[in-house]
């Protein structure tokens, strides 16, 4: 029999954290972690175009695609990267062209690719802070997830069971969850302040935070709260359990 008081942490508990991954989930598959805005192009004399193509379908170049980015108020995800052109093919003729976001995903094996002290030149030696805070930003999510997920199995089993000593294991990877969460906001923020030091951005560009951040963000706090809820209910039930089997023993 589990008191109501433990029953609501539980459920309490179990809220947080379906949120939490529904935060970490969108934050993942989502662009605007971090974002530019710059000063207005004019059009008929620069080679918006030729960026765009490069951008789109030119060789994986970290110094292209960020210069790419500082230029035409670009949007940088875990998965994603995308900049803001115009949409049609005779915009030049249209004092004020529509512009629509245009994103490229960066696949697995770029995901791993060595950072370069500058960015862009191969001779200048590997920056292994920046490559692991990189690879970190993209594992640690995903194994917050899979700890999440674990742990929702382990959940189930102890309902099965009828038992809450399980939530005690609950509890822990919560924390393992959230501390991972926590992570990945700290990586790509060390990650991007590192990379801001070594380029040159244009006069007039401005760089903000986006939503898909703070998501994440958000969720690592809900993910520990989760895991206190779980670590109490588990902690105090054993508490009370003994007590009364102490008692009825004596």
């Amino acid at each position: 029999m589990v008191d109501n008081r433990y029953a609501t942490a539980l459920v309490i508990g179990s809220v947080l954290s379906l949120l939490a991954t529904v935060y970490l989930s969108v934050a993942v598959g989502t662009q605007h972690w971090y974002q530019y805005c710059s000063l207005p192009v004019k059009h008929e004399t620069s080679n918006v175009s030729e960026l765009r193509e490069e951008f789109i379908n030119g060789e994986f170049d970290e110094k292209s695609y960020s210069d790419t980015m500082f230029r035409l108020n670009g949007t940088l995800g875990l998965w994603w990267r995308c900049i803001l052109v115009p949409s049609q093919s005779h915009w030049f003729k249209e004092p004020d062209p529509k512009m629509v976001t245009q994103c490229v995903s960066f696949t697995l094996p770029q995901q791993f690719v060595p950072k370069y002290k500058e960015p862009g030149n191969h001779n200048s030696g590997e920056d292994m802070l920046r490559t692991y805070l990189w690879r970190s930003q993209f594992l640690l999510p995903l194994v917050s997830l899979a700890l999440v997920f674990l742990s929702g199995l382990i959940g189930i089993c102890a309902c099965l069971c009828r038992s809450l000593t399980p939530t005690l294991g609950v509890g822990v990877l919560h924390l393992l969850a959230g501390l991972c969460s926590l992570g990945t906001v700290c990586c790509f923020l060390a990650g991007m302040d590192l990379l801001h030091r070594n380029s040159a951005r244009p006069n007039g560009t401005e760089d903000s935070l986006g939503w898909s951040l703070y998501l994440a963000l958000i969720s690592a706090p809900l993910q520990m709260m989760a895991a206190a809820l779980f670590l109490w209910a588990a902690r105090s039930h054993r508490k009370s359990y003994t007590r009364m089997t102490a008692y009825r023993v004596a």
